[in-house]
């Protein structure tokens, strides 16, 4: 009898011996708004120290990266599917409920992530149109949430892609698509 498949979070990020790792767009996102959050923080300890007066106006720019890092985070994770879920519906079920559980998951990220992009987008037109400026730089709010529907509909792209791969058997619900599916595209 085979032993289930390690899912614990240390392996889940690292790629299975003997196949190429593939950075996805969303991790490169991700992590320049990581770093731009460090540089950020780092001049405001740097400049409070030495001058006891603060980069105060940074903090906008700090939020939106943050807002922009969690959807790319999310799309990441949609792309691997790697949700969270109530595992033990999820693990104690067959590999029919899990596939179904999947398509269930994918298709409700994908119909949510289409509804908040819709009424974001709602957001940044109300933002352009009444030009609305941020309080501490004055620049136009809607360059800071613009970026908001363009990743919902990114993230529900993914959630979409999930889905048809579930649906079509290539990848089964759970498994990190890089596991499913190697660099050939043929389900093993």
């Amino acid at each position: 009898m085979s032993a289930p498949p390690d899912r614990s979070a240390d392996t889940a990020a690292r790629p299975p011996s003997g196949r190429s790792f593939r950075v996805q767009w969303e991790d490169t996102i991700a992590v320049l708004c990581m770093a731009g959050l460090v540089l950020l923080t780092l001049a405001n300890v740097v400049v409070r120290y030495l001058t006891d007066e603060t980069l105060a106006p940074t903090e906008e720019v700090s939020i939106a990266l943050m807002v922009i890092m969690t959807l790319a985070g999310a799309c990441g994770a949609a792309t691997r599917d790697r949700h969270v879920r109530i595992e033990f519906f999820y693990e104690t079920g067959s590999a029919r409920r899990r596939r179904r559980l999947g398509l269930l998951s994918a298709a409700a990220t994908c119909g949510f992530f289409i509804l908040l992009g819709l009424l974001s987008m709602r957001v940044v037109w109300d933002e352009f149109h009444f030009a609305e400026t941020t309080m501490a730089l004055g620049v136009p709010r809607w360059w800071y949430t613009v970026w908001v529907p363009v990743l919902c509909f990114a993230l529900a792209v993914r959630a979409a892609q999930v889905f048809a791969r579930v649906r079509r058997g290539q990848m089964l619900p759970g498994e990190p698509a890089s596991e499913a599916t190697p660099d050939d595209g043929v389900p093993r």
